[in-house]
């Protein structure tokens, strides 16, 4: 048994007892009140999920394990020579909530390294796809064909134990995180870079080897580090989170759980924040002629946006009330890489105009930039100027999140989700009495 996986199971005998009084003990308890408009609304901060790895606080932004973005990045033992965490230090601490030991970071990436082998029926399968083909259909395609290898499909037809499903969970989870970064950037090179492949190396770690792959440069593995932690999570109710809790809930295997996943993460009103931003932000810059604008020519711009009925995307969040700490975790990078980039300079001056003028106009609870604001002028200045690709390396982050809850939900025995469905006429006869 692994390092990792001999952590897991000690913390999983703790933490189901806890669990199982919960239910058992108090299981009638009430802990919070709907109304018509949560029911109707997508079911906003109704409190019916459960999750340790991450929650989103509103003012310190999402707690992994409980210790803020700042304190995350800060504790985690860094990659050697460089200045972010490893992914693989960071999923350890996702899964058990403990800071890992160099020794435990070097023992996931070995684990990684032994599974990270894609099989070639997946590269068939990925080049057999139309060139212009949405590069996450491809890569959540990838996902599903695998799903042939999935141990838990193979051990619940031997009647595995229900107490031993996270174990085969946890198998499903290791291989299929380990091949992501090399599916994704076989995509990138095939599809952006004339089918030029890079082989993966075997002495890199996770995010190092997957800028490997991509053809970029130093400090790009530093960049890949960063993105992936900052998006790995963001509580259970979010799309792709949910989506993939959810389908797991079945006993569908991580596989399908985590294509699913993606495909929830392709949504426009999810993933593609942050292309939406981007692709505002050259819009800016061609309105302005290619300059950097004053602050009173900037202002006087989101002004006149707003006036026109547009929003300035990447600005707000439903629950956060002030400035995203992933977004200030990239703009500290941006300062410390490129500060020079034009992308990065209209950034910072929308960064002193919009919250003001959110706030005089009545537009936003939360005027402050959040993660999209910056995420893509990062990938834009290093060469990744694909805007439909930003959403694959969102998926790559966001596996590690999701994965680490869906083990967690089949560690502490969590059932089929079923909510309840109500008529509209039924919503009526409560809001006017009639039911009564």
């Amino acid at each position: 048994m692994s390092v990792l996986k001999k952590k897991l199971y000690e913390k999983i005998v703790i933490e189901r007892p806890r669990t199982e009084k919960l239910l058992k003990e108090f299981g009638n308890v009430k802990v919070d009140e709907v109304t018509i408009s949560q029911i109707i609304g997508g079911m906003r901060d109704i409190k019916s999920l459960v999750t340790d790895i991450s929650y989103l606080d509103p003012l310190d932004g999402i707690r992994f394990r409980g210790l803020t973005i700042p304190q995350v990045l800060e504790n985690l033992p860094k990659v050697s020579g460089g200045e972010m965490p490893s992914v693989e230090g960071f999923f350890y601490f996702l899964l058990t909530g403990e800071m890992p030991t160099d020794e435990d970071v070097d023992s996931v990436q070995k684990e990684f390294n032994s599974r990270k082998k894609v099989p070639d029926y997946v590269i068939d399968i990925i080049h057999a796809f139309p060139k212009d083909s949405h590069p996450m259909t491809m890569f959540a395609s990838a996902i599903m064909s695998m799903q042939r290898e999935s141990v838990f499909a193979k051990e619940y037809k031997k009647n595995l134990k229900k107490n031993d499903y996270w174990d085969a969970y946890y198998e499903d989870a290791m291989n299929l995180l380990a091949k992501l970064p090399e599916i994704a950037a076989h995509i990138y090179r095939l599809k952006y870079r004339d089918g030029d492949i890079i082989s993966a190396d075997d002495k890199l770690d996770f995010g190092a080897n997957f800028a490997h792959m991509m053809g970029i440069e130093k400090p790009y593995d530093e960049v890949a580090r960063l993105y992936f932690i900052l998006h790995s999570d963001h509580e259970s109710g979010n799309v792709s989170a949910h989506t993939g809790h959810l389908v797991a809930s079945s006993l569908s295997d991580m596989y399908y759980a985590i294509s699913a996943m993606l495909n929830g993460l392709a949504g426009p009103l999810h993933g593609l924040a942050n292309e939406e931003v981007l692709r505002w932000l050259q819009g800016v810059k061609t309105a302005m002629c290619d300059k950097i604008p004053t602050e009173e020519e900037m202002k006087k711009f989101v002004r006149d946006t707003l006036k026109e009925g547009q929003v300035i995307p990447g600005f707000g969040h439903a629950v956060l009330r002030r400035t995203d700490p992933r977004y200030t975790a990239q703009r500290e990078f941006c300062m410390k890489h490129l500060p020079d980039e034009p992308l990065f300079q209209y950034t910072s001056l929308l960064l002193k105009v919009v919250p003001p003028i959110l706030l005089e106009q009545g537009k936003a609870k939360n005027p402050w930039p959040n993660v999209d604001a910056q995420s893509g002028v990062i990938q834009w200045h290093y060469g990744v100027k694909e805007y439909e690709f930003y959403t694959v390396l969102f998926g790559i982050g966001r596996a590690l999140g999701v994965c680490s809850n869906i083990i967690w939900a089949r560690a502490l025995n969590y059932p089929l989700e079923r909510p309840k469905s109500l008529t509209t006429k039924m919503l009526e006869d409560v809001a006017f009495g009639t039911n009564q």
